[in-house]
């Protein structure tokens, strides 16, 4: 769609730019894709058009005629938002080798160019910080941002608080959970090096307080608290277990195989994360535990500015390794949409259901010859990798790497200024008064 400044002489009535808009159905229409949404069991060529920030209709066809903006997604895969649910994105407090501070990133530096519209902050604040991170990121960013509250009271800033016992109190952490029901999708327990139970214990009563969810980063292996307990004792079903595939805390036997905790684990109903991260994925444990059947119920990053730029990098680099595993596109999008959203119980997202919020990424699956690296630096080849073409949050274009939501320069006015519309545009949206319908 294309714009021309209307001059302060010229006595238009502003219906007459609007008029178009009004009759149109949809907002905008993303045509000719396949469309890979598990919810709904479909994995095939089809139209899904947007009106008012919401999926107005999934078909076969839909016309363009009805639509203020049509971009074209033949050849590319559209999907749910992206929802990673293992982030850290505490930024902007300066404190130093903190993760409530200078180890998070800004979620919108990293989200919707990987095709992510949602995260879910994984334990960076406590109850005694948790407003400060609400105020300070989750009430600024454009990313639908969540939060794990850690059971530690004063967040994940490092083993002078994250061991500390006496700050891990069940009770104000679930009345800050039950405070900010929904925001706060479940209770995080990470880091803790010391012997005994105590602080699982609390994060589960916190959670059962709360009636929300507990995910665990167990620390370093301990005899008297091996992985078996905490899978078929300790955790509930629902229950998150993250860095599954890091090898740290015997996840394969010494023979090769699947730790038995985790296949009992999952029968009752433990949910297992991949929380890639800078130090918790390793090709010699990964590779086996998929050939051996167990997938990832999610796959997340675990961001940092410890993994960004090391073997994890960004979400659609994860979930690419997934593919070099041997997992289909459609498993892969699965535990990257519909499984989150479930999981941090917002199962308004991660699908394309007529009536749910407008989160979509539009995905390239390139072929070629692809490195991938693990925590250590070993490198996995594959022949398949996801690059984000476009990303939509809330019905708006928030990111577009090639410009396929824009018109090409010589088609537009020799004046052109700016060439977006509100109504689907969050890039360069032009005010109602300086469109010139004609440009789809």
């Amino acid at each position: 769609m294309g714009y021309i400044r209307v001059p302060a002489y010229l006595s238009i009535p502003l219906w007459l730019f609007s008029h178009a808009d009004a009759q149109a159905r949809y907002d905008l229409l993303l045509q000719g894709g396949h469309v890979i949404d598990p919810r709904n069991g479909i994995s095939a060529v089809r139209d899904i058009a947007v009106r008012g920030g919401k999926i107005a209709a999934v078909a076969p066809h839909l016309a363009a005629s009805d639509a203020i903006k049509t971009v074209s997604a033949a050849g590319l895969y559209v999907t749910p938002g992206l929802v990673d649910m293992h982030e850290h994105v505490y930024a902007g407090t300066g404190e130093r080798d903190s993760y409530a501070g200078d180890n998070s990133v800004y979620p919108d530096e990293f989200s919707f160019r990987s095709g992510i519209t949602t995260v879910a902050d994984a334990g960076c604040s406590g109850w005694r910080n948790f407003e400060d991170f609400k105020q300070r990121i989750i009430d600024r960013a454009k990313t639908r941002v969540f939060a794990f509250l850690n059971i530690v009271g004063n967040g994940m800033r490092g083993p002078k608080f994250e061991n500390d016992l006496t700050d891990m109190q069940a009770a104000p952490a679930a009345d800050m959970a039950k405070r900010y029901k929904g925001l706060i999708v479940g209770i995080k327990l990470a880091h803790y090096a010391g012997p005994g139970w105590t602080a699982v214990e609390r994060a589960v009563e916190a959670g059962a307080m709360a009636g929300i969810p507990v995910m665990v980063d167990y620390g370093p292996a301990r005899p008297e608290r091996p992985l078996y307990d905490l899978l078929t004792k300790k955790l509930r079903p629902g229950d998150v277990y993250t860095h599954s595939y890091s090898g740290v805390r015997h996840e394969l036997t010494d023979d090769g195989k699947v730790n038995p905790g985790m296949i009992e684990g999952r029968h009752r109903g433990i949910i297992f994360d991949v929380g890639h991260g800078g130090g918790s994925f390793a090709w010699r444990v990964a590779v086996p535990a998929v050939r051996q059947g167990f997938f990832p119920d999610s796959i997340s990053t675990d961001l940092h500015v410890g993994s960004m730029n090391t073997g994890m990098k960004d979400m659609l680099n994860v979930m690419s390794k997934f593919l070099a595993l041997g997992l289909s596109l459609d498993d892969v999008i699965l535990r990257s949409t519909w499984n989150p959203a479930k999981q941090i119980h917002h199962e308004e997202l991660g699908n394309l259901s007529v009536g749910s919020p407008a989160d979509v990424a539009v995905l390239r699956l390139e072929t070629g010859r692809f490195g991938f690296t693990d925590m250590y630096g070993a490198r996995l080849d594959g022949s398949r990798k996801l690059i984000c073409e476009m990303t939509v949050h809330d019905g708006r274009v928030v990111y577009d790497l090639n410009g396929i939501s824009r018109p090409e320069w010589t088609t537009l006015p020799p004046n052109y200024t700016e060439i977006g519309d509100p109504a689907w545009d969050a890039l360069n949206p032009a005010p109602p008064r300086l469109r010139m319908a004609g440009h789809k």
